[in-house]
């Protein structure tokens, strides 16, 4: 296949809509089932770019959810925990969860509002296992080297049997010049081909350089998300997966308060105020999703209102005070940060403290450098230069 017509380009007034190989070689992809739309496909290369390298630098199985071009989730194969499987809605599944369908548990389940109807990348072939998890959820379509033949008869039959599968051959080599236009000019430049790998966080500057082996995965996590999340941008990881994404801010301080939020919620969602809500049966997953967020967020009154927590628990929870949220959040520790660009200033360092980062990985080269490692010293953060910026656009 050299070409594939799209129904449409970004949005419906867009025609016509195709993708195709400049060069007139065939497609690196199998359409394999559905109709994958233009932003599906941007979606799908960018997500199969991640994953591929986060499978290089950990040799673990990778996945990503992403939307609208940025990620929401990504994370590797590492085993669930029973707190995982609850906060994730995956506890009741009667399947054995292999790592693929673990990576993709954990990348979907992280920001589960952001990942709301997304398009999947994984970087292996999607098991039996991984495809009934993708069954259950609103997603528009999957990207893959390869489907086992019981998973690939299971995402046939997902919304009415339209739903996006996509296999892409893994051994495909892009030009090393990339090319885009923008208002009728055309724009080149070489492909971002940066290796992130252990040697990538050796400039440590701060005073403490004890970094983990562990929070070196979870940096190389950061920063490969990072390359393929529109800029500004700022990850938090913890125990190989990212926890909360800030993508496309303007301000460097606005993008790593977004992205701490998000990193905040996940936690939150583990303390037992939130584990013990008294959900009714017939209130389904999402609509859980979006009751938990209100519930930990400043707008609770909108949830716990007379005439509205009846139509969503058995009996009315308690409010989960500011109090008794500071003092859960304290308990998250050793997560680590990674920021596409250098922090200009030290309130970075002190938001990202209060959700316990631990690790931070950033390219430096601020003027004011020094007060932000400063900052770090007086929380005893480990940070690195990387000196290398990683803007995605």
């Amino acid at each position: 296949m050299k070409e594939f017509e799209l129904k449409y380009g970004c949005n419906p007034n867009q025609k016509p809509s195709r993708i195709y190989m400049e060069d007139g070689s065939e497609l690196p992809v199998t359409i394999l089932n559905g109709r994958p739309g233009y932003i599906n496909f941007l979606d799908a290369f960018n997500g199969w770019q991640l994953v591929s390298e986060l499978k290089k630098a950990t040799g673990l199985p990778a996945a990503t959810s992403f939307k609208h071009v940025s990620p929401a989730g990504a994370a590797v194969g590492l085993p669930l925990s029973e707190v995982e499987r609850k906060i994730y809605w995956v506890d009741d599944m009667d399947v054995e969860f292999t790592p693929m369908a673990n990576a993709y548990a954990r990348a979907r389940g992280a920001d589960r509002m952001s990942s709301f109807g997304d398009f999947i990348a994984l970087s292996d072939t999607c098991d039996k296992a991984t495809a009934m998890i993708i069954k259950r959820e609103v997603s528009d379509g999957v990207i893959a080297p390869a489907f086992d033949e019981d998973a690939l008869e299971i995402l046939k039959a997902k919304k009415n049997g339209n739903y996006n599968v996509i296999q892409i051959d893994p051994s495909y080599v892009p030009a090393k010049i990339e090319k885009k236009q923008v208002f009728g000019v055309t724009f080149e430049q070489g492909r971002n081909e940066l290796n992130i790998d252990d040697d990538f966080f050796s400039n440590i500057v701060t005073k403490n350089k004890e970094l983990t082996e562990q929070a070196k995965i979870d940096l190389a996590i950061a920063m490969i998300t990072l390359k393929y999340t529109q800029s500004n941008s700022v990850c938090y990881v913890k125990d190989g997966q990212a926890i909360g994404i800030g993508a496309g801010q303007q301000s460097r301080i606005h993008c790593t308060r977004l992205a701490g939020q998000k990193a905040d919620n996940w936690w939150l969602r583990q303390s037992k105020k939130v584990m013990e809500l008294p959900f009714r049966e017939d209130v389904r997953r999402a609509d859980r999703d979006n009751a938990i967020d209100l519930y930990i967020g400043d707008e609770y009154e909108d949830l716990l209102a007379d005439g509205a927590w009846e139509r969503v628990f058995t009996e009315k929870p308690s409010v989960f005070t500011r109090e008794e949220k500071r003092a859960w959040l304290d308990q998250n520790t050793d997560v680590t940060l990674g920021s596409d660009a250098f922090f200009p200033f030290g309130d970075n360092i002190e938001r990202a403290h209060k959700s316990g980062v631990k690790f931070i990985a950033e390219p430096g080269g601020s003027i004011r450098d020094d007060h932000v490692i400063e900052t770090c010293d007086k929380y005893d953060m480990v940070m690195a230069f990387t000196g290398i910026r990683l803007f995605h656009h």
